[in-house]
């Protein structure tokens, strides 16, 4: 029986489709790391050199979620080298490629009013539009920008190839960029999810369901222990998790009763890789729900949050990071909150934010949210809260 073409690849000369074809081949051999449902796009962006390149950083443990933005940034590297000029990108790039990215990401929109040719030329922007890679009609956000030229020069590294990003006259046009940049820093999440928006939250878990169970653990111990990340969440294992004698309720009281305890080994995170002794730990609730799931779904090795299909079979594979995003709007849409307002990481900013409230010392909530700047930690702290706080009434 013959091969049926997709109509994409009926459209396509056969050699660009049968170079297309190989490399979805190749690309499914990260089919456990990249989105396959994006294969055959990515196989189409990205070249042969591409794909061996990024199989060789999966070979050698780069972590699955900056692979992904890797292989992300290099698709869309890829797609605007193209549309700006008409060549595959160069490796190494140039210099002059490299301040033409950012001339045509990072612009000023009163200067493009009176001069169209200032930013991105109209035809690449048609040409982005048109391949589903550009949304937004003004200039990128400046730390996507950053991440992109970051990756760029990652990926020269992995090559063995001397990158011009780290060019003074670069680094010089991407500063003042980002300072003419009218657009304002955004969070990932616009509010914080503090105690008592996690109430809410843990009230429409009240059923017997094992996903009621499942999210109910998942919000929990993400706040609990220090407010991680969606990734860290969707790729703990059990073998991350221990046992810790249980803790008195009230410290100060020798026959206070004890409350369970669970430490967890971090290993890889975003600030640090997996030979870090990051430590956090787990007392009281957030351990009785997340035994009660475990137990529930009889979980003894492996990931510990998995996705459950419609009649209630749990599955292998882990959640993802952006199913804890939609698990925490779908949990707010149920408490009557608006799932605009609220993300996954809203529990980060939740978890310091609740902190302060309460006086626990910056440095000690650090500890938990293994945080390592403590400028970063403190801009966590909600802007929502600082109108509450004392040192925005010191005029009253």
């Amino acid at each position: 029986m013959s091969k049926q073409l997709s109509p994409l690849a009926a459209t396509r000369p056969h050699a660009a489709a049968a170079g297309e074809d190989q490399r979805a081949l190749g690309l499914d051999a990260l089919s456990a790391i990249l989105p396959m449902d994006r294969r055959d796009r990515l196989a189409q962006l990205l070249t042969d050199d591409d794909v061996a390149t990024l199989k060789h950083l999966a070979k050698e443990g780069m972590g699955e979620n900056s692979l992904r933005a890797l292989t992300s940034d290099l698709a869309y590297l890829e797609a605007w080298a193209r549309a700006a000029t008409g060549e595959a990108l160069p490796w190494p790039a140039t210099e002059a490629l490299a301040l033409k990215f950012v001339a045509h990401h990072l612009w000023d929109p009163a200067q493009r009013a009176s001069d169209p040719r200032h930013g991105m030329p109209a035809s690449v922007v048609a040409e982005l539009h048109a391949e589903g890679l550009l949304r937004s009609e003004g200039p990128h956000a400046p730390n996507t920008v950053k991440r992109r030229l970051a990756s760029w020069g990652t990926l020269h590294r992995w090559k063995g190839i001397d990158s011009p990003l780290g060019a003074p006259s670069l680094r010089s046009a991407v500063r003042l960029a980002v300072r003419a940049s009218p657009r304002p820093r955004r969070r990932k999440s616009k509010r914080a999810i503090t105690r008592d928006i996690l109430d809410k939250l843990a009230a429409t878990c009240a059923s017997d369901r094992l996903v009621d169970s499942r999210d109910l653990a998942i919000m929990l111990l993400a706040f609990a222990s220090g407010g991680r990340r969606r990734s860290e969440v969707s790729r703990l294992r059990i073998e991350q998790l221990s046992d810790e004698p249980g803790v008195p309720l009230d410290p100060s009281d020798r026959n206070s009763p004890t409350l369970p305890c669970i430490s967890i080994h971090l290993g890889r995170t975003k600030t640090g890789d997996a030979d870090d002794a990051g430590r956090v730990f787990l007392v009281g609730p957030p351990v009785e729900a997340l035994r009660e799931w475990l137990e529930r779904a009889d979980i003894q090795k492996g990931p510990v949050f998995r996705a459950i299909d419609r009649w209630e079979a749990i599955e292998e594979r882990a959640l993802t990071p952006q199913s804890i995003n939609l698990i925490v709007k779908r949990r707010c849409a149920m408490a009557e909150l608006d799932p605009k307002e609220f993300a996954a990481h809203g529990l980060r900013a939740g978890y310091l934010t609740e902190a302060a409230r309460r006086g626990i010392a910056l440095p000690e909530a650090m500890q938990q949210s293994q945080h390592r700047s403590v400028q970063q930690a403190a801009s966590y702290y909600n802007e929502a809260e600082r109108p509450q706080g004392r040192a925005a009434r010191l005029g009253i």
